[in-house]
């Protein structure tokens, strides 16, 4: 019984903690488009994740991505909102269409190194590049390695 009690009031207490922190949900548009969600962990650092259409938005191929950001900068440029640069590694699983075969499934490691402005209302900015290194079909998959995208995001 007491164990039972010890392991409900942790993972209350956890539910509790991960509710408290940060978090925004947006929109990123580079090679393709993604819906992404930050969580802020541990200060100003932040998992961020990531679900997106490729390649000229086609729906075959599609990624997840999931990345720990941190927080590099924190420049005083402006006397109202404020400024970060950051970056972090991650993982990418994707699923992408070869054109003579079927949708090949890709695993690899992606990068990240952003530029963010938050306003002093709940709306973030941000500019970043994604490096990304993907493995599948015996082999790398060459296209998209730099991935530029640009970003509006709702905290809350």
């Amino acid at each position: 019984m007491k164990k039972t009690i010890l392991i409900l009031v942790a993972v209350l207490g956890f539910a509790a903690a991960a509710s408290a922190q940060p978090k925004a949900l947006g929109v990123r548009i580079g090679w393709g488009v993604d819906l992404t969600y930050q969580n802020y962990v541990g200060g100003s650092n932040f998992l961020e994740f990531d679900l997106g259409l490729d390649d000229g938005y086609k729906t075959s191929n599609f990624h997840v991505d999931g990345i720990y950001n941190f927080m590099i900068a924190l420049p005083d440029w402006t006397s109202s909102g404020s400024w970060g640069f950051y970056g972090g590694p991650g993982a990418s699983l994707a699923v992408w269409d070869n054109g003579d075969k079927d949708n090949v499934v890709y695993a690899g490691i992606i990068g990240n190194l952003g530029l963010e402005y938050t306003f002093n209302i709940p709306l973030q900015l941000f500019l970043d590049v994604r490096p990304r290194l993907m493995f599948g079909d015996g082999g790398v998959r060459g296209e998209g390695i730099f991935n530029f995208g640009l970003g509006i995001c709702y905290s809350f």
